[in-house]
C-alpha cells in the first residue's frame, strides 16, 4: 500500500513536467539569404534530425509509463548506491586496518635496523679482537722461537761441558758443528 502511494505521488509530482514538455512549440528558423554549403546544409539537417527523434521518442511513451520507468531506474540507482556505500565503508575499514599494519610494520623495521647496527658494531668489535689476538699470535711466535734456540743453545754447552761429541743436521741436511746451530738461530731471528 505504501509503495503504491508513493507511486501515485511521485506520477502526480513528474505530470507537469511532462505536460510542460509537450507543450513546448518549435519556432520557424529564419531563411538566410546567403548560400550555405551544402555540408553545412546536410549537418544541420542531421542535427534537427536527431532532435525531432528524441522528442518523437518522448512523446509516444505516456505519462505514467515513463514515471514508472523512472521509478524503476530510481530503485535500480538506489541499490547501485547501497552497494557503493557499503564498498566504500568495506573500502575504510580496509584501509584502517592497512595503516594499522604499516605502523606494525615501521615498528618492526626500525627494530630490526636498530638491532642490525648492534650485530655491525660487535662484528668490527670482534673483528678488531681478532686482529689483535693475531698480531699477538705471531707476535709470540718469535719469541718462542727465539727461546727455543736459547734451550739448543744451553743443551748444546751442557753436552760439550759433559764431554759429548755434537753434530746436528741443518736445515739443508749437512753435518755441521754447534757453532752452525748456534748461527742457524741467530739468522732465524735476523729474517723476522
Amino acid at each position: 500500500m505504501k509503495t503504491n502511494k508513493k507511486t501515485i505521488l511521485i506520477l502526480i509530482s513528474l505530470m507537469p513536467i511532462f505536460l510542460l514538455s509537450n507543450c513546448v512549440s518549435v519556432q520557424e528558423l529564419p531563411k538566410v539569404a546567403a548560400r550555405s554549403d551544402p555540408a553545412e546544409i546536410q549537418q544541420s539537417a542531421s542535427v534537427a534530425k536527431r532532435f525531432q527523434e528524441s522528442a518523437s521518442q518522448i512523446q509516444n511513451p505516456t505519462v505514467i509509463e515513463s514515471a514508472m520507468e523512472l521509478s524503476k531506474k530510481h530503485v535500480i540507482l538506489s541499490e547501485e548506491v547501497a552497494v557503493l556505500r557499503q564498498e566504500n565503508k568495506e573500502l575504510i575499514v580496509q584501509k584502517q586496518q592497512l595503516k594499522d599494519q604499516v605502523v606494525a610494520l615501521e615498528a618492526q623495521l626500525q627494530q630490526t635496523q636498530k638491532e642490525l647496527t648492534e650485530a655491525n658494531d660487535v662484528l668490527i668489535t670482534m673483528r678488531i679482537e681478532l686482529n689483535n689476538w693475531k698480531v699477538d699470535i705471531l707476535g709470540f711466535r718469535d719469541e718462542i722461537r727465539n727461546a727455543e734456540t736459547a734451550q739448543l743453545e744451553a743443551l748444546l754447552k751442557i753436552l760439550k761441558v759433559l764431554g759429548g761429541e755434537v753434530r746436528t743436521k741443518s736445515a739443508k741436511g749437512e753435518d755441521t758443528s754447534s757453532t752452525a746451530v748456534a748461527s742457524l738461530g741467530k739468522t732465524d731471528q735476523s729474517e723476522n
